[in-house]
């Protein structure tokens, strides 16, 4: 065996060692319910959501579970609406969203917090911040969705992390 090969198979068992000793996080379901139906879920103008926008939310609350959520846990998220911060304006090309102070961003969940068999927390909430455009917030303007990320994050950290460390 060469050196590069006896030097590869010791870095991946130690990589994978140290891969097998880090919690797993706990298991999160995410179900859009009816996202036809959503207030504005969508780009571009009109009722509907799109599917863009639907997979980032997912990914974004897959991020907030997996570094929260510990093992044993599970998080079951039902989403039944989205209105997203601003309106998308028809006047323009292009499908520019304006962004005003009376247009925060609100989303309607229900939500079940299990450890093992037991129900931790269970509840249907609408989350709405309509302080989004004042203050600091973490993700860039480059983000389309940062003022739902960051409605999103307070929402975890108050309903869920709380819960969790309670």
């Amino acid at each position: 065996m060469s050196r590069f090969s006896a030097y590869a198979v010791a870095m991946l068992a130690t990589l994978g060692s140290a891969l097998a000793a880090e919690p797993q996080p706990g298991a999160l379901t995410i179900t859009f319910i009816h996202p036809e139906t959503y207030q504005d879920a969508s780009k571009s103008y009109g009722y509907g959501s799109d599917p863009q926008v639907l997979d980032a939310i997912r990914q974004h609350l897959q991020k907030l579970a997996a570094r929260e959520l510990p093992a044993g846990y599970s998080l079951s998220i039902e989403i039944l609406d989205i209105d997203l911060a601003g309106y998308v304006d028809w006047r323009y090309q292009g499908n520019v969203r304006v962004i005003r102070d009376a247009t925060w961003p609100r989303m309607t969940l229900r939500y079940a917090l299990r450890h093992g068999d037991e129900t931790i927390a269970s509840k249907q909430e609408r989350i709405n911040n309509m302080n989004f455009n004042w203050g600091v917030n973490l993700y860039g303007y480059s983000d389309p969705l940062r003022y739902e990320k960051a409605m999103l994050d307070d929402w975890f950290e108050r309903a869920i992390t709380r819960h969790l460390h309670s």
